[in-house]
């Protein structure tokens, strides 16, 4: 292959509705030679792939890694050399902890043209979706997107500074970690602070739980929320309730105290 032609495009899937993904990322999939995808990336997506590219499957979840990482690196190298034009969907947006510089860099050291077209972040857009404002004036003034858990499985550091500030805080690839996150923000923000967990958002799948800080593991016990799933922390939370009474109440629903 003529490396003029080696060309590598990290491409942001969004957060899994289909039609939240960017023109520009279209366009680059219909120009694909191979893709590789994540699990957080919709398949469906890739109806726009030309019939003729090469399709395959390298996602990885917690505890079902398909491919390790450096296999994945390779792979891309290997792709661009060998077929052209190798499009890397993931989910959200590739650098919002998508790994995705990180696989662009490896490619840049073969000599391969690189390209980076941004996803809709699922950090930002999920709660939105479910209702939740990430800011809202006289509410708050900051957010904070987090992982959970970090290379090690340890619990991000992070999140310690982010539970004593006052801002909304948006953790991802934390389901397994909720036990250690609540307690920690209970001791800086009391059991009263807001939480919700979306699972699947924007999917017709999604699932939403919400309460404060001393209920929410009995809640999640009960209804097993899975990952992927996002945790939001703060009074933002509580602006989702206002809403649907604020609807219902449009709609002449009487609502019980």
């Amino acid at each position: 292959m003529d490396s003029n032609n080696q060309k590598l495009s990290i491409v942001g899937a969004g957060p899994g509705d289909l039609d939240l993904i960017t023109l520009k990322a279209i366009k680059v999939l219909k120009s694909a030679d191979v893709v590789l995808y994540d699990a957080l990336a919709n398949e469906e997506l890739l109806e726009y792939v030309p019939t003729t590219a090469i399709k395959v499957f390298v996602g990885k979840r917690a505890g079902m890694h398909s491919r390790q990482q450096q296999e994945i690196n390779k792979m891309i190298v290997n792709y661009a050399q060998t077929c052209g034009h190798v499009v890397r969907l993931k989910g959200g947006d590739p650098y919002v902890f998508g790994r995705g510089h990180e696989e662009l860099e490896y490619a840049a050291q073969f000599g391969i043209s690189t390209e980076y077209v941004p996803g809709i972040s699922s950090a930002m857009s999920v709660p939105g979706l479910a209702g939740i404002p990430l800011t809202k004036r006289g509410v708050n003034e900051s957010f904070w997107v987090v992982t959970g858990t970090l290379k090690d499985h340890s619990t991000a550091q992070d999140l310690k500074f982010a539970a004593q500030s006052s801002a909304t805080v948006i953790i991802l690839m934390g389901v397994k970690k909720l036990p250690e996150i609540v307690q920690m923000f209970k001791q800086y923000r009391g059991g009263n602070e807001a939480i919700a967990m979306i699972q699947n958002g924007s999917r017709p799948d999604e699932r939403f739980i919400s309460a404060d800080l001393e209920n929410i593991l009995s809640i999640q016990e009960k209804e097993q929320l899975k990952a992927p799933s996002i945790i939001v922390i703060g009074q933002v939370v509580k602006e989702r309730d206002r809403s649907l009474s604020s609807l219902l109440e449009a709609q002449g629903v009487r609502i019980e105290e």
